[in-house]
Order: C-alpha cells, then sequence, then structure tokens
C-alpha cells in the first residue's frame, strides 16, 4: 500500500509537506505543488479521510441543502459549479433535497451536524427570500439564489435579476423600439418584481410614458401550479391598433406562448414584432426560430463562487455577512430587429 513516505520521497520534499498539499493548506510553492500531486497521480496514494478527520477539526466536506434545484431546467448547473470547485480543492460534497418541506429541513441540518460537516450551501429552486429551517444547529452557511428574510444576516449570492432587465430593455430602446409590451412573471417571485422594476425604470429613463408600454400578467399562483395567461395575454397586445414593436417575456418558457400568439396572428418574428426572454434556458432559446435574445443566469458562476465564498467564511477569513450579485449576460440573437 502507497504510503505518504513513498509519495514525499517521489517528490522529493517532506512528509510534511506532503500533508499540506493533500490538505490545501497555503504557503506551498506551485512547483512543490505539482510535484506532490504527479507524485500522487503516478504511485496511486489514496489519503485516508478517516484519520485526515481524526487529526482535524474539519471533515473537508460541504453539505448542500436544496428544495427541487436538482431537477430544475439548467439550475443543475449551480450544483455542477459547487462540484467543480469542491474537486479543484479536494473538497467532499454531500447534497441532500428537502422536497420544499420544513420538517424535512430540519431533519438534513441535524444529519450534516452529526457528520461534522465543515460548512453548508443552501441552495434554493428559484430567487427568492427564504430563512434557512436550521433550528439550534449553528453551520457556517451560504445562501444560493435566495436571500435570508430576517435582520439575522447570512452570506447570499444571487443572479442581478434587475441587470439583466435593464440590459435587455436598453438593447430594445437602442434599437428604435418605443411601444413595448411586457408580460410579467408570478409576482410571488423575487426575480420576477425585479425584471418588471428595472423594465419601468429603464423605460422611463429613455422618455417613454407608461402609455407606451404595455404590461400583463403572464401567470400567478403557487409555483409549480400557476395559472397560465400567456398565450391569451401576448394575442391582446398583439391585436391592440397600435401594437408593441416589441415584447419582453418573464422567462424563455413563456416566450414560446409569445412566439406562437405572433404566428396565430400572421406576425413575422423579428420584422413585425421583436421578442426577448430571459434565462437563457438553452433547450428553448435556441429551439426557437429565430432564436430567441435574451439574458442569462449565471447559475453556474453563483454555484462556484459560492463555494469559494463559504471556504473562506469557514477558514475565518474577514468575510462580511453580505449579498453578492453576479450579473446576468446578454445573450444576443436573432429575434430582435432594428427599426
Amino acid at each position: 500500500m502507497v504510503s505518504i513516505v513513498s509519495v514525499a520521497k517521489a517528490a522529493g520534499v517532506s512528509n510534511k509537506t506532503v500533508s499540506r498539499v493533500i490538505n490545501g493548506e497555503p504557503h506551498v510553492t506551485e512547483d512543490t505543488r505539482e510535484r506532490v500531486e504527479k507524485a500522487i497521480r503516478d504511485l496511486g496514494y489514496i489519503p485516508n479521510m478517516a484519520a485526515r478527520q481524526i487529526r482535524s477539526s474539519r471533515s473537508n466536506t460541504f453539505g448542500i441543502i436544496t428544495d427541487y434545484v436538482s431537477t430544475t431546467p439548467y439550475s443543475v448547473d449551480i450544483v455542477r459549479g459547487i462540484q467543480d470547485w469542491a474537486n479543484t480543492h479536494g473538497k467532499s460534497i454531500l447534497m441532500a433535497n428537502s422536497g420544499g418541506l420544513p420538517e424535512r429541513e430540519a431533519e438534513i441540518w441535524k444529519m450534516f451536524q452529526s457528520h461534522r460537516i465543515d460548512g453548508v450551501l443552501y441552495v434554493t429552486m428559484y430567487h427568492r427570500v427564504v430563512d434557512p429551517e436550521a433550528g439550534d444547529v449553528s453551520i457556517p452557511t451560504v445562501m444560493i439564489n435566495c436571500r435570508p428574510k430576517t435582520s439575522e444576516l447570512m452570506p447570499s449570492i444571487e443572479p442581478d435579476d434587475f441587470q439583466g432587465a435593464r440590459d435587455l430593455t436598453r438593447y430594445l430602446l437602442e434599437r428604435g423600439h418605443r411601444r413595448i409590451g411586457y408580460i410579467r412573471l408570478n409576482p410571488i417571485l423575487l426575480g420576477a418584481e425585479l425584471r418588471l422594476d428595472a423594465f419601468r425604470r429603464t423605460a422611463k429613463e429613455f422618455g417613454l410614458a407608461e402609455s407606451d408600454l404595455s404590461i400583463r400578467l403572464g401567470m400567478e399562483g403557487p409555483v409549480g401550479a400557476e395559472e397560465n395567461y400567456v398565450f391569451a395575454a401576448a394575442s391582446e397586445i398583439l391585436q391592440q391598433k397600435d401594437r408593441p414593436t416589441a415584447i419582453m417575456s418573464g422567462n424563455d418558457e413563456m416566450a414560446i406562448q409569445i412566439y406562437i400568439a405572433a404566428l396565430t396572428l400572421g406576425l413575422r418574428i423579428p420584422q413585425d414584432v421583436s421578442i426577448v426572454g430571459f434565462d437563457d434556458f438553452r433547450t428553448v432559446s435556441l429551439s426557437l426560430k429565430p432564436e430567441l435574445t435574451t439574458a442569462a443566469l449565471p447559475y453556474y458562476d453563483l454555484g462556484f463562487q459560492g463555494a469559494d465564498w463559504l471556504n473562506k467564511v469557514i477558514s475565518e477569513e474577514k468575510v462580511r455577512a453580505s449579498r453578492r450579485v453576479i450579473s446576468c449576460k446578454l445573450v444576443e440573437r436573432t429575434s430582435v430587429c432594428a427599426l
């Protein structure tokens, strides 16, 4: 069986240096780290994780608590970002899905505590305000795609829905559109309100009046069981005498129905009406023809940066409990034309 002594001998370093590399400790030069990692690969050395946990107060394991994120299109990229960061930094991941049930979530926190998890990444399916059901369990935590409801601050990292919607609105306005429709997401969603607010403010900054905007509710009700009005709302807007030259959709999936409404009325996209979405749900945005201009939710970056932030919190670096946002990149395709 290959030992740490064998790795140290092959790399030409001390046993302590090998231990530092394995544990991801600082103060090791890049050249030394590469030599040690090569010796580990060449010899097939496998660190004894149980022994490391006994010697250390840390398990080198992060826990992920999700509601439904693992089954949500593209939000699984949050988990992929976390996993990639963990692989790079020698961390293990233990993931548990609460199914949105508070009692199940409380059980998960206790289970993580019993496994001596170093820290928790609390991930939600959709952007919202929520308080973790941690009970009396206290583990360093970073919230991803959500923010805490109470005054007790907890680090959180979220997509910048406001910036994404502002950039999309500017994109339309800079291409000459002055009559614009907007079909809203479910108001229960935090992102829905941020996107609508950005749309209204940006239009006003460009000198548009409220009468230049046709804003309609696209869906409402419990998340996952909403009443859907998108097709009817789009059809009504597009049959106005002075109809909008562009429509902004609350998300990409809603844009499907806006496309269908436009085509049903014999309108061409983008020649007669330009359409933009939000999320960059590529199963939709690339399948629609013409392909959909949209703003991409930075799911992978949320996971990767969230894990890095949690590591800093655990390491007791000077990290202030605060809220970070990651920009939503505008993705230009062919569903918009300039007037």
